[in-house]
């Protein structure tokens, strides 16, 4: 299968493309620059010059597409303003690709977030958040889901709060970085609240098979961890970093102080019975042992 996909340069994105190129398939990847473009011509695949906000180029893209799989996202979480132009741009893009496959029965999977369900684990069969800081992404997603009904096979991947790769990326790499920049190993409130995860090049094998196998409308989850406790976390990157450990007030963390100091475990017993998804690499709590000073 010739598969387009966006975002194929980040800590998710370089994962899916070698497990699309190491299972047969090619790979067109959406390239902002001439960095990325090199970057993907590197790894096998073709780049297709162009930005997320280039609508005709994702036109383009997925019309020489066999399917295709969607990842970029601008993470500037700076600002309520900066989250929301990357929202607003996003949703535009996600609705340009399902226009460009309508009608034609090829894949489109999307990815979200896990849902956050009080008191339980969510499962995939649990609605995606549609308010809050990001709550656009989710009615966008639900919009891609919908086409279903319009001759495309949609699906959507939900990736827990922290997707890694040698102790980088996701919730947890946020919590790094400010970290770094506060000199305090913070978490919000009292450290009980958990956030799932999951190894980049695990969720890479979940893009691949939804690809492959997902049936039309459907969600998965790429929940290799069900939740660790933020304090936890916030344990190890201390150690790491020689940096005390202590709770912080939510505005630490900037536009997302309100989704940190949420409970959010998920489940993916669903998408392991179905799918035949099998994690496979480094717990969170274990790849966060790669952080170094």
């Amino acid at each position: 299968m010739r598969v387009f996909v966006t975002g194929g340069t980040g800590l998710i994105g370089s994962a899916v493309v070698a497990e699309l190129l190491d299972n047969g398939h090619t790979v067109l990847a959406l390239a902002r620059s001439l960095t990325s473009a090199q970057t993907i011509e590197a790894a096998g695949a073709e780049p297709l010059r162009g930005a997320l906000a280039d609508l005709d180029t994702l036109r383009a893209g997925a019309a020489q597409a066999d399917g295709v799989i969607h990842l970029a996202f601008d993470h500037d979480f700076s600002s309520p303003d900066t989250l929301a132009k990357s929202v607003t741009e996003e949703s535009a893009a996600l609705a340009t690709l399902g226009e460009a496959l309508i009608g034609s029965d090829r894949p489109l999977v999307t990815c979200s977030g896990t849902p956050h369900i009080p008191g339980r684990p969510s499962t995939e069969t649990d609605p995606l958040m549609t308010d809050g800081p990001v709550g656009g992404r989710g009615r966008a997603v639900t919009s891609v889901l919908g086409l279903s009904s319009r001759g495309v096979r949609s699906s959507a991947v939900r990736l827990p709060r922290t997707v890694h790769n040698q102790g980088s990326g996701g919730f947890a790499g946020l919590l790094t970085d400010i970290a770094r920049r506060t000199r305090v190993s913070g978490y919000p409130a009292d450290g009980t609240q958990r956030w799932p995860a999951v190894h980049a090049l695990d969720a890479a094998v979940l893009f691949r098979l939804a690809l492959e196998q997902a049936e039309a409308g459907t969600a998965w989850h790429a929940v290799a961890d069900e939740g660790d406790t933020v304090r936890d976390i916030a344990t190890v990157i201390g150690r790491r970093l020689g940096l005390p450990v202590e709770s912080v007030s939510p505005e630490t963390f900037g536009p997302l102080g309100q989704i940190f100091a949420s409970d959010q475990p998920s489940s993916s017993a669903y998408t392991r019975q179905v799918l035949g998804w099998e994690p496979k690499h480094p717990s969170l709590l274990e790849d966060l042992e790669n952080i170094r000073a």
